[in-house]
């Protein structure tokens, strides 16, 4: 059920994924100058997966990629993606991107696509949590909370977004106590994205890079916006399962099983509200404390 209007930070995020062709295989993306300091890692998912798809057949769609971040975008300049023909099969095609920055790799990943095929099908189930419209929404958030939040908080919850979040637990936020590291989170595009099967995905797998490090934090009493933590995502991988919907809400459920030696690890699964499972998500990041001296 489409029930959305158009929102400029969706827009802008649309046109952000309107990557430029510059050759057969060599495409240049742009950010956003929202004030970040480095280029959020969705986006680079974001642009690398549209970039690769523009090489594949038409009919071939993604169903995983594996990344890594090697270094951190620089949202001033652009970002050159520049794509190997690993491989064209019966079925099956393999792209490789590497994005380019100050003359360096900033990104790099594999991402394979395939015809859609008939077999077998099973799922876990989707976690039996309230839904959307029983949570506090982010504008009585900001309404509720924000009015006393340190400066930096209120400004990262402020800032128009493409994707609005509604957590089940806003404990992680409220408190400094050690959580079990798993949460369930709400997600939804804040305005309608093109029924393009491509194009819905690049949205997908831009949005799957949120909120994923926070619950490595959860089990340590702190979150991504404590400034003593220095925190970044240092690779990104992604299985889409079954087509994806984004015209309503869609539940993103995530656990972390380990942290150790600075590095926080995290899974993620995207259910549709009627609970079909549609993607799942693992990534690792850096969780490291700032040195004081």
């Amino acid at each position: 059920m489409s029930r959305q209007t158009a929102n400029p930070a969706m827009d802008v995020l649309l046109r952000t994924l309107d990557i430029e062709r510059l050759e057969t295989r060599l495409f240049r993306g742009e950010s956003p100058q929202v004030g970040w300091q480095r280029v959020f890692g969705g986006q680079v998912i974001g642009q690398a997966l549209v970039a690769a798809t523009r090489t594949v057949e038409e009919n071939r769609f993604v169903h995983s990629l594996h990344a890594y971040f090697v270094r951190p975008g620089d949202p001033s300049v652009p970002i050159i993606y520049d794509v190997e023909n690993i491989r064209d099969g019966g079925s099956f095609a393999t792209r490789r991107v590497v994005a380019i920055q100050h003359g360096k790799p900033i990104y790099f990943m594999t991402a394979s696509f395939q015809d859609d095929e008939d077999g077998f099908e099973h799922q876990t189930v989707m976690p039996d949590v309230p839904p959307p419209e029983k949570l506090i929404g982010e504008a009585e958030l900001k309404e509720q909370f924000m009015a006393a939040a340190p400066p930096h908080i209120r400004a990262y919850w402020e800032r128009p977004r493409p994707i609005e979040l509604r957590p089940v637990s806003l404990k992680h936020y409220l408190s400094s106590e050690k959580l079990d590291p798993h949460q369930n989170i709400w997600v939804r595009t804040t305005g309608p994205v093109p029924a393009d099967r491509h194009l819905q995905a690049a949205v997908l797998a831009y949005l799957s890079d949120m909120t994923l490090l926070d619950t490595s934090l959860f089990a340590h009493g702190t979150s991504v916006l404590d400034r003593s933590l220095q925190v970044a995502s240092l690779d990104h991988a992604m299985w889409f399962h079954r087509p994806p919907v984004l015209d309503d809400w869609l539940l993103y459920s995530q656990d972390s099983p380990s942290a150790f030696g600075a590095r926080g690890m995290t899974r993620g699964a995207i259910y549709t509200r009627s609970g079909t499972l549609i993607a799942s998500v693992a990534q690792e990041g850096l969780i490291r404390k700032k040195a004081t001296a």
